[in-house]
């Protein structure tokens, strides 16, 4: 497969099992999706699920040609990621260190290389202001950091796709003055963002789309968030520079209605030529 045409998904699917669930005639869930989507690969977040509970979950599109890796987090029932594809990976890797890391058993980072491109899923913690689970999301965010600058140095055609739960500017939150000092929109996590768009990676969904208020991707199931399109951009393709500057659509694939929904996110596509 080659990096030079290529249409790459992110979604955190808030569960695996649940997210192939079908809830009525007209939700039929993330299957009939995949039997739909042009994407050629499909990052996955918040699994939610073992390797056998994963395949078990997607049997039908794997049995339709799908293949899928992913990384599982050593605490059951917990985050988890997952890269699907057209075509078989050949090879991955957890480890953000090479000589390992606090995060490799953590199911949040998982890269694949596919054909001519490297593709990671990443689902950041969600952190919590002034807290240990705050400091624990900065040391994550240090380690990505410290990949991602491997990865440009080595050259190769590289999108991470996932769930960074870090709104970057105030285009990418509805209610960002309530969000000052709440974590996913402190003034560090959003200038960790900036930094990494200045060190050879590119927003691909926001350089297409650079005068707009979202489009956002994530919004509570609670109250009418949903509704009334009061929402979060925290679902990022980052690329390399030579490959962001390839980005030729994007979009966010919104539920027609909040009945139709089967995650609290919705895919985030985007077509590299």
């Amino acid at each position: 497969m080659s990096a030079k045409k290529i249409t790459v998904t992110t979604i955190n699917v808030n569960g695996i099992r649940a997210a192939v669930k079908e809830r009525s005639t007209e939700n039929r869930g993330l299957l009939p999706w995949l039997e739909q989507t042009s994407s050629d690969v499909v990052c996955l977040q918040e699994v939610r699920a073992e390797e056998d509970q994963l395949r078990e979950a997607l049997a039908p599109a794997l049995d339709a040609g799908w293949q899928v890796v992913s990384a599982a987090s050593s605490v059951k029932g917990r985050s988890g990621v997952g890269i699907l594809s057209r075509v078989p990976a050949a090879s991955t890797r957890v480890a953000l260190d090479a000589d390992g890391g606090e995060f490799d058993e953590s199911g949040r980072y998982l890269e694949a290389e596919i054909g001519d491109l490297t593709v990671a899923s990443i689902y950041l913690p969600t952190g919590e202001a002034g807290t240990e689970r705050q400091e624990e999301k900065e040391r994550f965010m240090a380690a990505v950091g410290a990949r991602m600058a491997a990865l440009v140095a080595g050259g190769r055609d590289t999108v991470i796709c996932g769930d960074w739960n870090i709104g970057h500017t105030e285009r990418d939150i509805k209610a960002w003055k309530a969000n000052q000092k709440k974590a996913g929109f402190l003034p560090e996590e959003r200038a960790w963002v900036g930094s990494l768009l200045e060190s050879g990676w590119v927003d691909s969904f926001r350089l297409l789309h650079p005068e707009v208020d979202g489009p956002y991707s994530w919004w509570s199931w609670r109250g009418k968030a949903f509704d009334n399109d009061a929402g979060w951009r925290i679902d990022y393709h980052l690329a390399t520079a030579d490959l962001g500057r390839r980005a030729h659509s994007a979009r966010v694939e919104r539920a027609d209605a909040y009945a139709l929904r089967w995650s609290d996110h919705a895919p985030v596509t985007v077509e590299y030529r």
